[in-house]
């Protein structure tokens, strides 16, 4: 038996996150006895999880851990579903807070599975909750620093109007700081503001076109 284990942890690779998934069936997080901890071990086991997972977590998992605690009876494939994510990576990551003792997995049918966020999982998603918040808010303060940076440059050049180029959340912050510094944003398309707020990533900068290109 030690031999065989020896040759499944040699082939495992519980670090590596999957790019697809199963069909969204639930049997690979199956226990032997439902409600015990040898249970919990057992699923561990064959898991082949014999290794710590990797350092820090995901939002993904903070996903994870809120739904589960919402719906126990939630399926992979629905789990997936909700967090626009490959039925193998909910089943990744399931593996890894079972083995960390996040999550327990209880059989309820002959086919299906409980998910139970344990105690210790409650304290991770709180954890996560705040240093998510924190984050936000470190890069919320960051764009913003980098936003102003870039429109006192383009006053300084004696521009009251700029092209923004960019989407999403860190565009916003941009328009945001645009109305608070008083410097108008061009309309979408217009090709005529020479002085852009390019979103490169997470940084902005100003960029000062040719005044010679159309």
């Amino acid at each position: 038996m030690g031999e065989h284990d020896g040759k499944n942890r040699g082939r495992s690779h519980p670090e590596r996150e999957p790019e697809a998934g199963p069909s969204g069936r639930d049997e690979a997080l199956s226990v032997p006895e439902a409600g015990t901890e040898q249970g919990a071990a057992a699923a561990v086991e064959a898991l082949g999880l014999t290794g710590s997972p990797r350092k820090g977590t995901t939002d993904r998992e903070l996903g994870l851990l809120s739904e589960i605690e919402r719906d126990p009876d939630a399926s992979q494939a629905g789990l997936a579903v909700k967090l626009g994510v490959a039925v193998g990576t909910v089943n990744w990551h399931l593996k890894r807070m079972v083995a960390k003792g996040y999550v327990k997995v209880r059989r309820a049918e002959r086919r299906k599975l409980v998910y139970i966020i344990t105690p210790s999982g409650i304290a991770l998603r709180a954890r996560l909750t705040v240093a998510y918040v924190e984050h936000s808010m470190a890069l919320y303060r960051q764009i913003r620093k980098e936003a102003r940076r870039a429109l006192t440059q383009a006053r300084r050049r004696g521009y009251e109007q700029v092209r923004l180029e960019g989407n999403g959340d860190i565009a916003d912050v941009c328009r945001l700081t645009c109305l608070e510094m008083g410097v108008s944003i061009a309309p979408r398309g217009d090709p005529r503001p020479k002085a852009v707020l390019r979103i490169e990533g997470r940084k902005v900068r100003f960029v000062e076109e040719s005044r010679s290109s159309s």
